[in-house]
């Protein structure tokens, strides 16, 4: 067993009434820490388990065992900016950002996550970490596959909560893109 730290975000219930919480307690969520900030509720989860998507799995199922909550996003520690893939690589800034146009390096950065057209780009580290070792021969930080576990179990958990909030016939069209 290993102790895995993860953010689950959740809807519903105010996790910090007596009733929620002691029905949080009962339901095996005794792991995580029941905060709220600028309105968000929250689970910080220090949990036992064998890999990290048993944790996150085992803790989204006992916290929507509880009626009224739904977990809805898997807080994502892994996107990162130009600055912080500067500050995680040890390279400036400018050098990044000339990594990123393709002025510098072999080109095919990674595309970012969010819309590239926005001056705030961000990018998942596991995907910047890859293409450094492979494009750079720069050697991986970490192992990868915990950030590339985090970043699927992130993904699946936000594609749940928007895919129940479809219409039935949309929600056909979408399932077909998860036919693989």
């Amino acid at each position: 067993m290993q102790n895995w730290s993860f953010t689950l975000i959740v809807e519903g219930e105010d996790l910090q009434s007596d009733e929620t919480f002691n029905a949080l307690f009962e339901a095996g969520c005794d792991d995580a820490l029941v905060g709220r900030s600028n309105g968000v509720q929250f689970m910080d989860f220090d949990r036992d388990a064998e890999t990290l998507a048993d944790a996150v799995l085992s803790a989204v199922g006992d916290i929507e065992s509880v009626a009224g909550l739904q977990v809805v996003r898997l807080e994502d520690l892994e996107l990162v900016s130009m600055a912080e893939i500067a500050e995680r690589t040890g390279r400036t800034r400018e050098s990044v950002r000339l990594l990123v146009g393709g002025d510098r390096g072999p080109g095919n950065f990674p595309l970012p996550v969010n819309d590239p057209k926005r001056p705030n780009r961000l990018w998942r580290w596991s995907d910047v970490e890859r293409w450094m070792h492979d494009a750079l021969d720069v050697q991986e930080a970490s192992g990868g596959s915990e950030e590339i576990t985090l970043a699927t179990l992130a993904a699946g958990i936000a594609a749940r909560h928007h895919f129940r909030r479809l219409d039935p016939q949309q929600r056909e069209r979408v399932r077909s893109l998860f036919a693989a």
